[in-house]
């Protein structure tokens, strides 16, 4: 990257409030190591991948894994709070720049609490509102609230950009997992399962997710091993929620594994005959693993009735809204029971060729959202890295 050079030591301050935020953090922190043309320092707040790397949070960020309309107006006091910790941390460091990454909510909040206490501090927002899919407004919000986006979808951009606010697309990071480290012959080895069928159960990162998905995945999961003995269940399971899985899991009568590690997750979405998965991030990567899947997801009923009468969307799985058709089927709110998934689920273990036939559809989605582009996080990086030489110069 041909850059003018920057005279003195970069204090970059990052803030990450979901698991799927910690993993962008330490992507982008990686990267921003590797291109920077002097040393970098890092504070903030994030998760396990991110304390790796440097970051020392001052809190655990599971307490902020918050859905939905009701959930968020019971954490009010709690969300606060750590806005509070966080406003005061980059008081404290007084950071050259800082990246608020993800979770729309909290890291608006920090971004209207450092712009007052500091407002000098250029702010970077890293994945913007998907106001494509719902409340458009919020593109205005955050355009007078940061100095520059880094979006990853394409159809980002006109919106912010509408608003004066500076966007550069970077790419979904999903598209990117590497599973060169996936190893499916060994996980099944060491799994003694051998060329059984495997059913990858993915319950989701947030507590509100585990909590009201858990109940009818575990019933799924023991209706199908009554059908089906021969049947071997995986679950990856977050740092976030993993007491909360085991607790929900525990005493399942079924071949059941429980996997930590992400090269384990990786393995698994290789070898997997089908997944259920929660809606989110991880049907992406499914998807570029080639695993046939179907979607499910549940949240607060007033939550549920505000997006069907706020979205235009009739999907709400990220390559099926970019297919326009539903790919992989979504079972919403009131369609995700146990017969429905159960159905799902057989129709797919039942037929190779109905299988192959969705993991071709699913991999068609994929090129549209621009599979096989640079990793998210150089281009992510070199934005950064540019925005400041900007303001520095």
């Amino acid at each position: 990257m041909d850059t003018p050079p920057i005279r003195k030591p970069i204090k970059l301050m990052l803030v990450a409030a979901e698991a799927s935020g910690d993993m962008l953090g330490a992507g982008l922190m990686r990267e921003l190591q590797r291109q920077s043309p002097v040393p970098l320092t890092f504070c903030g707040v994030g998760g396990k991948r991110m304390a790796e790397l440097g970051i020392e949070s001052p809190f655990d960020i599971s307490e902020l894994s918050i859905l939905g309309l009701i959930e968020g107006l019971k954490a009010y006091k709690r969300v606060k709070a750590r806005v509070a910790d966080t406003v005061a941390q980059a008081l404290r460091e007084k950071p050259d720049a800082v990246v608020l990454i993800d979770s729309w909510g909290f890291t608006l909040r920090v971004a209207h609490g450092i712009r007052a206490a500091l407002p000098d501090v250029p702010l970077i927002k890293y994945v913007g509102p998907q106001v494509w899919a719902t409340r458009p407004g919020r593109a205005r919000t955050l355009a007078q609230s940061v100095d520059l986006l880094l979006a990853l979808h394409p159809m980002d951009a006109p919106y912010f950009e509408k608003e004066g606010l500076k966007t550069v697309v970077v790419g979904n990071p999903a598209l990117n997992v590497d599973f060169n480290t996936a190893d499916p012959e060994g996980l099944r080895a060491g799994l003694g399962i051998g060329e059984a069928p495997l059913l990858l159960v993915l319950p989701g990162s947030r507590p509100s997710e585990i909590k009201r998905l858990m109940p009818v995945f575990r019933e799924t999961i023991e209706t199908l091993s009554r059908q089906r003995p021969e049947l071997v269940f995986v679950v990856p399971v977050a740092d976030t929620v993993r007491d909360q899985v085991r607790d929900g899991l525990a005493g399942v009568q079924a071949p059941l594994h429980l996997l930590d590690s992400e090269t384990d997750k990786l393995s698994a979405m290789r070898a997997a005959t089908v997944a259920l998965a929660c809606s989110g991030t991880v049907t992406t990567e499914l998807a570029l693993a080639g695993c046939p899947m179907i979607v499910a997801y549940k949240v607060e009923s007033l939550t549920y009735f505000l997006f069907k009468h706020m979205s235009p969307l009739t999907h709400v799985t990220l390559f099926n809204i970019m297919a326009g058709k539903g790919v992989a089927p979504e079972f919403i709110q009131h369609d995700c029971t146990t017969p429905n998934l159960v159905a799902a689920l057989s129709q797919r273990l039942d037929d190779p060729a109905f299988r192959a036939a969705q993991t071709e559809a699913q991999y068609a989605a994929l090129d549209l959202m621009g599979r096989g582009q640079p990793a998210p996080a150089i281009r992510a990086a070199e934005a950064v890295l540019q925005h400041l030489m900007q303001v520095r110069h």
